[in-house]
């Protein structure tokens, strides 16, 4: 089979949660550009209302939806409607999250809640949901984005290890229940890219330093390297790839 039909997403509805900033939008661009019709959210609905714009002045084909992953009753209410206005979606990339750094002995209660309540929570209540209309058609791809944090602690950062460590046995778990519905579930786990999450250390010459010395490609990642895992992930290319995290991180995983 040759490789544009292998990897071919065209006409596929995806959807990319927190997509209005860093990995979230390069992901929505890149599968609009190999045409998907994509479903961009936020919390935002200003956010959300400027991205589709953007998307649609570039020829793409872009709904938005602005709604709380964390909210249960939201997120089913959404998906029935965006099932409804736009079609079944076929790809889910459960992308939002944050990051609050403080020493684990500092962090408080209410910041660990929402730490793992969004990277980690909210991505079983969108999985739970949308898959619920995959089932129905045995057909779907769910790809959870984890982090080197899915393996890997480092300090004041704890409760965010915590949640991509459980985004990697989520991945797992939910391909456990679900490939027998033909649905694969894997997930991608980016190293140190360049985004608005991790500002902080690449405008740290010490760390900057440390890291491109520690990285087997002594450098950090270009975000648009993420996509090539994106698109074999989201294309009939993975149909027998299941409960995988995929890492994208110049090798920094592979040495000591």
């Amino acid at each position: 089979m040759k490789a544009e039909r292998l990897f071919n997403i065209e006409g596929k509805i995806a959807l990319v949660t927190g997509s209005t900033g860093g990995l979230g939008n390069v992901f929505a661009k890149g599968l609009a550009e190999n045409g998907c019709t994509v479903i961009l959210n936020s919390r935002s609905r200003k956010k959300v209302e400027a991205q589709v714009k953007e998307f649609k002045e570039s020829g793409y084909q872009a709904y938005g939806y602005a709604f709380d992953i964390t909210d249960g009753e939201q997120v089913k209410g959404t998906v029935e409607q965006i099932t409804e206005q736009v079609g079944v979606i076929d790809i889910l990339v459960n992308n939002a999250g944050i990051n609050l750094r403080a020493p684990l002995e500092d962090f408080s209660d209410e910041d660990w809640d929402k730490v793992i309540g969004i990277n980690l929570t909210g991505s079983f209540l969108m999985a739970k949901y949308v898959a619920k209309e995959m089932i129905k058609r045995k057909s779907g791809k769910i790809i959870n984005i984890g982090s080197m944090q899915s393996e890997l602690g480092r300090p004041t950062i704890t409760p965010y290890a915590a949640s991509k460590g459980g985004i990697k046995m989520l991945t797992k778990g939910m391909a456990t229940d679900w490939a027998k519905y033909n649905i694969q579930v894997n997930g991608i786990g980016p190293g140190y890219f360049k985004t608005d999450m991790t500002k902080p250390l690449y405008e740290n010459p010490e760390f900057d330093s440390w890291l491109c010395s520690r990285t087997p490609s002594n450098r950090w990642g270009e975000t648009e390297e993420l996509l090539g895992a994106l698109l074999f992930l989201s294309s009939s290319a993975s149909s027998y790839v299941n409960g995988q995290m995929v890492y994208v991180d110049g090798g920094l995983l592979s040495t000591v």
